[in-house]
């Protein structure tokens, strides 16, 4: 796979979008490349992931790669075991797994501009070199802990729903949840049906829409695997569903009136208290935050053995959960449910470009990229899951294998024109960051506080358009949005090599 010169591309993570990059180069014939995975597998989050209840909120048949259809889904949400067999098939119908280096920790990444190639530091110290580095790290890999005063003094088990721990016995336990995001909205029912009592910290009440779930039997497994039309049929009919769910995250009043009304009856019907139910109605523009799907949530917090409280967690306890107004809540078990550290791209690894610019320097005050793809200044270093392409709904799926068919073809056409390095314009790039943020200032991701947006206000995790807008702008791969450079082997005065910065 490796010559002398290293491979073509370096991957780094084997998650769904490390996976998309290399299944579209294997697809297209090329063997160069090598994926670069910390783990001891490949899967990213849904390897990672094993809390009860772990699933999908994008139903099966259009969160698949759509050149590898699964007709044997056993509900139309998978969960998590199921979306890893899925994962794994598909590394070994691929042939991907001898491409693989488990155990290998990018921590670093130069550009050498001598040789206009990449240079990855592993941590074990073994340095890797790729003319393209493709970092598919995602925005969902790094559990996030709150601020909390004494969060390492809790004397029991404590931990995240990202690493959980099936060793504890939940089983008539008290147990306190921070956190009401999309994995504490999964898990959150089994907790309550093992707990003797579950005191659910929630800052902001979610939206919730109900989980139209549903098990494939094996008539229905049959008639996928006979006509394929029936499974892209409903593939199709999810992709039409999520399209007209994203008109109301770009503000269409219609849209929205009818969602709203369908979550309001949806929590109607869940909670029949009235005063609990007010509690657990938002108080902020829907799809301002993650709107998620459940239809057992609220079924289960409106149990006599669970409180839901509002009241600010100001101290963890060894014994349990002090909030502001100085009530203690007594826990055996503390679990969060409290995401992920979804603003800081590409962190773990000290990716420095032309000149040694830190691409952490770079984004300090928010990521971006021209297509969630490509920096100016970082020679081929083309990224999968980047900036502004995560969904609020839709398939990512569908994002990503858009992004790794751009990268093919934008490698290609470098090839056919004899380069030996592409940079995107720095006009390019702020001519789409400016479009992007423009039509994310009248979305609903503006109306409140989330993890979608950075500290410094900017926007810089989410797609502001439709998936068939991406779509779109994705099929143009053009090589005038780029600088096409060569390897300058000669050195300048001051002793360094350089590129050859003319367009060729």
């Amino acid at each position: 796979m490796s010559g002398a010169d290293g491979y073509g591309f370096a991957i780094i993570g084997a998650g769904l979008g490390g996976l998309a990059a290399a299944m579209e180069l294997a697809r297209s014939g090329r063997t160069d490349f090598v994926i670069l995975e910390r783990a001891a597998g490949a899967g990213g989050v849904w390897r990672d992931n094993t809390y009860p209840g772990a699933a999908c909120d994008v139903p099966s048949p259009y969160y698949s790669y759509s050149y590898a259809p699964e007709p044997d889904w056993p509900r139309r949400y998978a969960q998590q075991p199921d979306i890893l067999a899925y994962i794994r098939r598909l590394v070994g119908e691929y042939g991907l797994l001898s491409h693989i280096r488990f155990g290998a920790e990018a921590t670093a990444a130069r550009f050498d501009e001598a040789s206009a190639r990449w240079e990855i530091t592993l941590g074990d110290g073994d340095v890797v070199r790729a003319r393209f580095l493709v970092p598919a790290v995602g925005q969902l890999s790094t559990p996030a802990l709150p601020p909390i005063p004494g969060i390492g003094t809790f004397s029991g088990p404590a931990f995240h729903s990202a690493r959980w721990r099936h060793d504890v016995d939940l089983s008539g336990k008290r147990v306190a949840v921070i956190g009401t995001g999309a994995s504490a909205v999964q898990f959150i029912p089994h907790v309550q049906a093992a707990a003797a009592h579950l005191t659910v910290f929630q800052r902001s009440a979610p939206y919730l829409l109900p989980r139209l779930d549903r098990a494939y039997g094996a008539r229905h497994r049959r008639l996928f695997r006979a006509v394929p039309a029936t499974l892209a049929a409903e593939r199709l009919f999810w992709w039409c569903f999520a399209e007209l769910w994203t008109l109301q995250m770009k503000g269409n009043r219609a849209v929205s009136a009818l969602f709203r009304a369908w979550s309001a009856l949806h929590r109607r019907r869940g909670v029949r208290d009235a005063t609990l139910r007010a509690v657990l109605t938002p108080d902020y523009p829907m799809g301002c935050k993650r709107v998620l799907f459940s239809s057992d949530y609220y079924p289960a917090v409106a149990q006599s053995d669970v409180t839901v409280e509002t009241d600010t967690v100001a101290e963890v306890m060894p014994d349990g959960i002090l909030t502001a107004s100085g009530v203690r809540h007594r826990a055996d078990v503390l679990i969060f449910g409290t995401g992920f550290r979804a603003q800081e791209f590409c962190t773990a690894v000290d990716i420095r470009g032309a000149g040694g610019a830190s691409l952490a320097e770079r984004w300090a005050d928010g990521a971006r990229a021209y297509l969630g793809i490509a920096v100016p200044g970082f020679p081929n270093l083309l990224m999968m899951y980047g900036p502004n392409t995560n969904l609020g709904s839709g398939s990512i799926l569908f994002m990503l294998e858009r992004q790794a068919v751009y990268i093919r073809r934008l490698a290609e056409l470098a090839d056919a024109a004899g380069a030996d390095a592409v940079d995107v314009r720095a006009d390019v790039d702020d001519r789409f960051d400016a479009d992007v943020q423009r039509q994310l200032a009248h979305s609903a991701w503006t109306g409140c506080d989330s993890w979608y947006v950075a500290a410094s206000g900017r926007i810089s995790s989410n797609w502001p358009d439709t998936v068939s807008a991406y779509r779109r702008i994705t099929s143009r791969v053009s090589l005038d949005d780029y600088v096409l450079l060569r390897a300058d082997q000669s050195r300048n005065a001051s002793g360094r090599s350089r590129l050859d910065s003319r367009i060729i």
